[in-house]
């Protein structure tokens, strides 16, 4: 038991029994106490790439809150979404967070599945969520036992959400928030962590819909990236170059014309840019009344994303795809015992969250999860708990990478890319075709067959009649979706 526990809970249960409280040796950690256990703040951004984090190397972006959390904990650089099932990724992606499990073996309402929050309310934990839920209702009711402002759905204009709560028996009447989402759900969230103070840990989730789409920060903060508009991503193309199954007509990619110019995306970098900053300072909020709390000194915080997003990369705009920009996310963990400043490149997916938190709260973890404790990471036992990471992507992609080589494959079109990330981190240079890669090529395919194997997809890597792969969408005509704000639909939608 004491190999799966925290430095303050070592401490707490030495003082248990030397004062001779604990009086029945347990082999499970779910026998420590309660009040014993770890309360849990967990902050989780829409569509955030990795790299718009200025403590983690964007001297482009303002994000002081998250550095701060960034300098008093652990980072973990090489974090991944698991692929999706779903050009909506939010779905699958979220519920492999709470469920510890992959897409492969899950249902998109979470249905039959034991989820992290629900598991830590069995163990005496107050659990409580606010914000974006896209995993239908039943699943809300079976995690938490209160919810404020909650949303759910996949998305809504920002300053137009439709929420509700809930009350542990039923939902209140659904109403629009009077206040920009990322505030709303930051209000909500120091309304819990200013309640009177409780014997029982907690669970607070925290789940913002930016900086996904529609693009529409508060004025001052998009402004102050026209003034100093972003770089365009080092791997900007006009178009993708091939028909990689999520290019043509689909919703996020709508949002810009063909092809793309430089100016376009630099202003909606700007525009994505304001939604984190601005986001930030919720997450400062949050961060600053949890200081000043009762439970500073007993509380781990996470934040993470549940997918990156493209904003120009390789000319696309959306994250239906499996490269790098898209398929990684932050996350970074601190709170009592963790490492500060720290941060490691191993591998890690958002599914490793459950067992992991399910660890830090001496509990064990369901037999049935892909997630694994990333513990061993930031104590140094280990220096990585997997040695490649698996993207699989509905039925039109499948990546796998190590720490030098990234392989993707097209299935449905009979395509192959081969980047060398350690030389290319962009992935600009396919050497799928270069004869001196062949050896590399037919590892990673085995690699990506092992990967396929263990999680039983049956995605065969090409087809007897591939679709056509040429892509060409010079003067393709765009629809605004409904929820994109008048000034968006004139900016970037009409002549």
């Amino acid at each position: 038991m004491a190999r799966t526990l925290g430095p303050t809970l070592h401490s707490i249960l030495r003082l248990g029994l030397a004062l001779g409280l604990l009086l029945v040796p347990s082999a499970s950690a779910s026998a420590i106490a309660p009040a014993a256990r770890p309360n849990f703040l967990v902050l989780l951004a829409d569509d955030q790439r990795a790299d718009t984090i200025h403590a983690w190397g964007n001297r482009h972006i303002d994000t002081p809150h998250l550095d701060r959390l960034a300098h008093q904990g652990f980072s973990f650089r090489g974090n991944y979404c698991f692929g999706s099932n779903s050009g909506a990724v939010c779905i699958p992606s979220r519920a492999m967070l709470m469920s510890g499990r992959s897409w492969f073996s899950l249902r998109s309402d979470l249905g039959g599945s034991l989820l992290l929050p629900e598991l830590l309310g069995r163990h005496g934990y107050t659990t409580f969520a606010t914000g974006k839920w896209h995993n239908e209702r039943a699943s809300f009711q079976r995690a938490f036992q209160q919810g404020r402002a909650v949303f759910f759905g996949g998305m809504a204009d920002h300053t137009q959400t439709p929420i509700t709560d809930w009350d542990g028996t039923s939902f209140s009447p659904q109403r629009v928030a009077s206040r920009f989402s990322s505030e709303t759900f930051a209000d909500a969230a120091l309304e819990f962590l200013n309640r009177p103070a409780s014997p029982q840990p907690f669970f607070c989730y925290v789940a913002f819909t930016a900086p996904h789409d529609p693009r529409n920060p508060p004025e001052p903060y998009r402004q102050r990236y026209y003034r100093h508009r972003p770089p365009l991503p080092r791997n900007f193309l006009p178009q993708h170059p091939f028909d990689q199954g999520w290019t043509r007509g689909l919703r996020d990619e709508n949002l810009a014309p063909y092809p793309r110019t430089p100016e376009v995306i630099r202003d909606q970098l700007a525009e994505y840019y304001g939604l984190i900053t601005h986001l930030d300072e919720q997450i400062g909020r949050i961060l600053n009344a949890l200081e000043r709390s009762p439970h500073a000194t007993n509380t781990y915080v996470v934040f993470a994303a549940d997918s990156g997003l493209a904003v120009g990369s390789h000319g696309l705009l959306g994250k239906q795809s499996v490269y790098e920009h898209s398929m990684r996310a932050p996350l970074i963990l601190a709170g009592p015992g963790i490492p500060r400043d720290r941060s490691t490149q191993a591998f890690t997916y958002l599914l490793d969250l459950f067992p992991t938190l399910t660890d830090l709260a001496g509990l064990d973890a369901p037999p049935n999860l892909d997630g694994t404790s990333l513990r061993p990471l930031w104590t140094g036992e280990r220096r990585a708990v997997r040695d490649s990471v698996f993207l699989p992507f509905t039925d039109t992609m499948r990546a796998v990478r190590d720490e030098r080589w990234k392989l993707i494959v097209y299935p449905q079109i009979n395509h192959r890319q081969l980047f060398d990330l350690r030389r290319d981190p962009n992935e600009q240079r396919d050497l799928a075709n270069d004869p001196a890669r062949a050896e590399t090529l037919e590892r990673l395919t085995s690699l990506m067959a092992e990967w396929q194997s263990r999680f039983g997809d049956r995605q065969p890597l090409s087809v007897d009649h591939p679709k056509l792969k040429a892509l060409d969408l010079h003067g393709y005509q765009r629809q605004p979706d409904a929820w994109q704000p008048a000034w968006i639909v004139k900016k970037y939608f009409q002549p």
